[in-house]
């Protein structure tokens, strides 16, 4: 492993840039079925030993009828390795028969849904948590201030070691850190879907890492004609191009691609090994 392979998270945690997102482990929250438990597990044990030690989870990750993503990782994990770093995200509100958030948790809210990760994962302190306002709409146009506050309290209190943003405008992450220091970013972007452009510049000049949701497009594999041609040259699959596209993008990017499927894990941790030319680089980015 070298350091191109590594991001030191917040100066202090030094975690491999191919991390795993668990949001799909429990299954879908579209009114799909449930996951299967066991799969799960096996799912996280191997990633563990395929090399993952960033694992991105939150409360509201569960089906109505299944499992929960953070049950799933203390279960399958516990006692927690040395260097596993467990990034969770707090702020949008879900009922008991919501299938997903419906709603934001107001800032007297907060330390119960921290504590909430706390417990379920079974951690006195909480690597990294992010704030996540306001739904899929275009981020911004909200003040976080207050929200954010709650949240660097805690931090002061030692429950939470590092914290984060999703979903998030420049201007809200400008006013975060004038609260407390911001050392990830977690917002929607793949190479095929750039957004972010200036904020990305930000993270990059400033060593904040900047994790996307929806590495592989969220709502099915794009398809995107550059993409499949630079798949088919190297002999690897379109996931394998769209996350080894983001490593090579920027530094400062992690991925964290989510699946619950065995076959897809190994796909997915593969392409962190995907050696991208400069060429299809200029492709991606033209």
């Amino acid at each position: 492993m070298t350091t191109h392979d590594t991001f030191d998270l917040g100066g202090d945690l030094r975690v491999t840039r191919m991390g795993f997102g668990a949001m799909r482990l429990p299954g879908s929250r579209r009114g799909g079925p449930a996951g299967d438990r066991g799969t799960g597990l096996k799912i996280l044990r191997r990633a563990v030993e395929l090399g993952v030690d960033h694992i991105d989870t939150a409360a509201f990750y569960y089906h109505q009828d299944g499992p929960a993503a953070n049950e799933m990782i203390r279960a399958a994990l516990s006692p927690y390795p040395p260097g596993l770093v467990i990034a969770t995200k707090v702020g949008p509100y879900r009922g008991p028969d919501d299938p997903f958030p419906s709603g934001q948790l107001p800032a007297s809210g907060l330390r119960a849904e921290v504590e909430r990760n706390l417990r379920e994962l079974g951690r006195d302190r909480l690597d990294l948590v992010y704030l996540r306002p306001g739904g899929l709409e275009a981020p911004g146009g909200e003040t976080i201030g207050e929200r954010f506050e709650v949240l660097a309290a805690l931090r002061d209190e030692g429950l939470i070691r590092h914290l984060g943003l999703s979903h998030v405008s420049a201007a809200q992450l400008a006013e975060a850190r004038k609260i407390a220091p911001v050392v990830a970013v977690q917002n929607r972007f793949d190479v095929t879907l750039p957004r972010d452009a200036g904020l990305l510049e930000t993270c990059e000049r400033d060593h904040i890492a900047y994790a996307p949701y929806f590495p592989l497009g969220g709502f099915g594999i794009p398809d995107d004609a550059r993409v499949k041609a630079i798949a088919a040259r190297h002999g690897a699959t379109v996931p394998q191009v769209l996350l080894a596209g983001l490593l090579a993008l920027s530094p400062v990017m992690l991925a964290i691609p989510g699946t619950g499927s065995p076959g897809h894990l190994e796909e997915n941790t593969a392409a962190a090994r995907l050696a991208l030319t400069g060429e299809d680089l200029s492709v991606l980015r033209g």
